[in-house]
């Protein structure tokens, strides 16, 4: 099945039913003010609304404001090449053309052009998709961004992170710690302060509103937005905290912070960060190694089995909160335990070692290729079944949207 390419860098994202975009977000701002706890009122002056007289740029730039995503987004017409498909054919475009954020070539990513009436396969542009939102769409959006627009959206001051760095600024869009304890939520009410939810309803419903009215290429493509939060969710170090730390550590490493001495906090981070980035690593590692192979090992099967999708409720606004969410936290302690014991202990346990600064030069399919294999075997069925439930939440998140919009 193949879907057309009917806009061209969403400049004409609103001129067929400028009234119908403008009545859905609005109405995506009062789903947000009734069901999202400590949700930040996006102020009056941004809404949407429908005006003939406005130049394309302009609509596109009201639309992208009214979203509250940073303004200087791409949107470009592209794809990511399938590594298992044949080889991608056109004009390959650079990193800068589809992304804000610093070069990231060493991630592997190719991106190909797409002209407007070309043909391509609607799996092709969800997938492409599901990656964009960390191509710059959430970064500086917060009062203390060094950017204009974050000054204007209404969210605050950025909850956690460093302000400076600008690749953390999208952390509090693409993590929800929706199931820490209260005593955790009370000491720290910051925590409360993360958007995955908002972002997944705001492109679920464009993406239904694209198929509704005639606009299958978008439809895919809002869709695979949506979709990169329900995935991110999925990975327990987006979905709780501290995963594997009790709240009484956690409260007692800020409170000796605050008191002046942050070492047991400091060690914290650290870790949470390398035992965050070699369980990334590990599995994009396997992932690639068997496409390089063409293997199809215990993690394929698991993504693509749909056997998993039924054992789970039908997708609602709810979903990823009750359902993606509240299982990726409680997978969690039982993770960090696989990954001690799995991985070597300078990458997961040692906080004097920061894994990031190393990544590119660690190669961990050959390290623990040299280590114990029944405990090998425990952290790539760990990987499977938690990839297993990202194949099945991401499919029912998909269903759910072409539901709503009276698809097939």
């Amino acid at each position: 099945m193949q879907q057309r390419c009917q806009w061209k860098r969403l400049k004409a994202l609103s001129r067929p039913k400028k009234k119908t975009v403008e009545a859905l977000l609005a109405s995506q701002e009062a789903w947000a003010a009734a069901n999202l706890e400590n949700y930040p009122p996006r102020p009056a002056i941004l809404a949407f609304q429908a005006d003939p007289g406005r130049s394309d740029d302009a609509r596109r730039l009201a639309f992208l404001m009214a979203l509250r995503i940073a303004p200087n987004s791409k949107f470009a017409l592209y794809y990511q090449p399938d590594p298992t498909g044949p080889a991608p054919v056109g004009a390959a475009l650079p990193h800068g053309a589809v992304n804000t954020l610093a070069d990231q070539t060493v991630l592997g990513q190719k991106f190909m052009s797409l002209k407007v009436g070309e043909t391509i396969a609607p799996l092709n542009v969800l997938a492409s998709a599901s990656d964009e939102p960390d191509y710059g769409l959430d970064i500086n959006l917060w009062s203390d961004s060094p950017s204009d627009w974050g000054k204007v959206y209404g969210f605050g001051a950025l909850p956690f992170g460093n302000p400076a760095l600008s690749y953390s600024t999208q952390a509090p869009f693409h993590m929800g710690f929706m199931h820490e304890s209260k005593v955790l939520l009370l000491a720290a009410p910051f925590l409360k302060r993360t958007f995955p939810q908002l972002r997944a309803h705001q492109y679920s419903t464009l993406s239904a509103l694209a198929f509704r009215t005639g606009h299958a290429y978008w439809g895919w493509r809002f869709a695979g937005l949506a979709l990169h939060y329900v995935q991110d969710l999925t990975q327990p170090y987006h979905a709780s905290l501290a995963p594997g730390d009790s709240t009484f550590k956690l409260i007692g490493a800020n409170a000796l912070a605050m008191a002046g001495l942050p070492g047991m906090k400091d060690d914290m981070v650290v870790l949470l960060s390398n035992r965050h980035l070699a369980l990334e690593k590990y599995q994009s590692e396997l992932i690639n190694a068997a496409v390089a192979a063409k293997q199809d090992t215990a993690i394929e099967k698991s993504l693509r089995n749909p056997e998993k999708d039924r054992s789970y409720p039908e997708w609602t606004d709810r979903y990823l909160r009750d359902v993606v969410a509240a299982q990726s936290s409680s997978a969690g302690p039982q993770l960090v335990q696989t990954l001690v014991a799995s991985m070597p202990s300078g990458y997961v346990s040692d906080p004097k070692f920061d894994f990031g600064v190393k990544e590119s030069s660690i190669n961990l399919v050959s390290e623990l290729a040299r280590r114990d294999p029944a405990d090998r075997a425990r952290l790539e069925a760990t990987i499977a079944d938690l990839l297993g439930n990202f194949g099945a939440h991401s499919r029912n998140m998909v269903r759910g949207i072409l539901r709503a919009s009276s698809q097939p």
